[in-house]
């Protein structure tokens, strides 16, 4: 079966994203593989992510109806809602000028097994096309010590807006136009 790109439609899609991401969170990775592989920051409630869902859908890649990948949308409203990204959020209002329409990339993660076979930029691609009407740009931020999102996210396209310093991390404000 092929590999789908689209957006979550139900809760159990919902907990597959909640399953991939407590397997690539930092206390679930060796430091080794954290270097190598990347890893997420953020370990979402399920009621938080249903929420986000529902004024955008997140996207994900599934195969035998199984999740393998996701990209969470988060619009702005949202920006108060995890204190690790209040920050980000002060910052994009610092760069962007008034008139700017922006989602956030909430986060961003494939399982190990479908690394390196595009699903990285295809979901990025169905993100675009689906808040392309409403957005001009998405936006996220990426810590400075994973080098592999941050290289990944260079390499589609994403432009750097910002380097600042919270939570006493280094973090990169990075845009797709």
């Amino acid at each position: 079966m092929a590999i789908e790109i689209k957006q979550v439609q139900n809760n159990l899609e919902l907990k597959q994203i909640l399953a991939l991401q407590r397997d690539n969170l930092p206390n679930a990775l060796l430091k080794k593989e954290m270097q190598k592989e990347g890893f997420v920051t953020i370990a979402h409630t399920f009621d938080l992510l249903n929420d986000m869902n529902k004024v955008c859908p997140h996207i994900i890649a599934k195969e035998n109806d199984m999740v393998v990948g996701y990209v969470l949308c988060m619009h702005p409203k949202f920006g108060n809602k995890i204190d690790i990204l209040k920050p980000m959020f002060k910052e994009i209002d610092a760069v962007l000028s008034g008139d700017e329409k922006y989602m956030v990339m909430g986060q961003v993660c494939i399982d190990k097994a479908y690394r390196k076979i595009g699903l990285f930029h295809k979901l990025y691609k169905k993100m675009q096309d689906i808040t392309k009407p409403d957005f001009n740009c998405i936006i996220t931020e990426v810590d400075a010590s994973n080098k592999r999102s941050l290289n990944a996210h260079l390499a589609i396209g994403f432009v750097e807006l910002k380097i600042y310093s919270s939570y006493g991390r280094k973090w990169h404000l990075i845009a797709l136009k």
